[in-house]
């Protein structure tokens, strides 16, 4: 068993929050067609608010720790809320677009020992991608970014959220990853709208075109392995935990709700209320239930199996 699986092992077994989601802000200077937040920024919590979040996490027992939005680097203490997270040891994963990261960004986030910074680039063609986040020159601000960040030594993750726009440009979007010497992940999942709109899911590839993804070696890797039948349902199974939510992970908002995961919006608590310890403990206590912590109407179609997330949880009506 490998160090990572023996920290998930251990953490499920305790309740510990292994990783947390940190969303500082929902605000962001791009309109992605397909983004699911609202992106005023009324209710954010302070500096000092974050910082006492991550401190809280931290006495937790969290490692993972994801600063995201919106885009982080919209607010003015995006570095110093990075470099607290460091202080306290955690391993920090900054998601953002990158097209505010230049020379001078790429060397602060080498120089804090950031563990990954993972940006979406939803084409190799500018007349797509920027037509997907709405921001006239995205894809070349993004692209530099990134040639910065490699020049410094930072890891990058280019993730390829794929919908109708844009699917027939994976495998050119993959090669340029491999050009820039980063990781690719390609995601088929477009979030209905936390508000509770649906109608971005009609933004979504067919399943024709799902299933020629999942069965493409250079996006999924052994084709066998992942497309193999699913095993029988025995009684480990239902006795197994369908998802990390409410187990090890945790998603934070940027006015303080604790969600279990980022795909399931169900507030659990305020951390202006709350300290994060009470309400962890009462999402763990909730996801407690093997298989089915979760309403079945939540499940939609990731509903498949039971002892896995085919494609997260969502809300239905």
């Amino acid at each position: 068993m490998s160090l990572l699986a023996e920290m998930t092992q251990k953490a499920t077994d305790q309740g510990i929050p292994l990783s947390a989601h940190l969303d500082i802000t929902w605000r962001c200077n791009e309109r992605c067609v397909h983004c699911y937040l609202d992106h005023n920024g009324e209710g954010e919590m302070t500096t000092g608010e974050i910082k006492d979040v991550i401190s809280q996490l931290a006495d937790t027992g969290t490692f993972f720790l994801s600063i995201s939005g919106g885009e982080p680097l919209l607010r003015r203490d995006c570095f110093e809320i990075l470099e607290y997270a460091r202080e306290l040891g955690f391993s920090v994963k900054l998601k953002t677009n990158a097209v505010m990261i230049g020379a001078a960004q790429a060397a602060r986030l080498k120089n804090l020992g950031i563990e990954q910074v993972q940006i979406s680039i939803y084409s190799h063609l500018p007349e797509v991608h920027d037509a997907i986040t709405k921001l006239p020159g995205s894809l070349r601000r993004s692209l530099q970014a990134i040639r910065y960040l490699r020049a410094e030594g930072v890891k990058v993750s280019i993730t390829n959220v794929l919908m109708k726009q844009n699917v027939t440009n994976a495998k050119a979007v993959r090669l340029l990853a491999k050009e820039l010497d980063v990781e690719f992940v390609v995601d088929p999942t477009i979030t209905p709208m936390f508000n509770g709109d649906r109608s971005i899911l009609n933004l979504g590839i067919s399943n024709q075109e799902l299933d020629e993804i999942f069965r493409t070696e250079e996006f999924i890797g052994n084709v066998g392995e992942f497309c193999a039948p699913v095993s029988e349902v025995d009684e480990d199974v239902l006795e197994g935990y369908s998802c990390s939510a409410g187990h090890t992970l945790a998603d934070i908002s940027p006015s303080g709700d604790v969600y279990p995961c980022v795909q399931f919006p169900m507030p659990c608590g305020n951390l202006r209320e709350k300290s994060f310890r009470d309400i962890w403990f009462a999402i763990s206590l909730r996801c407690r239930f093997p298989v089915a912590p979760i309403p079945l109407h939540w499940l939609g179609q990731a509903g498949v199996h039971p002892n896995s997330c085919r494609v997260r949880c969502q809300p239905s009506v």
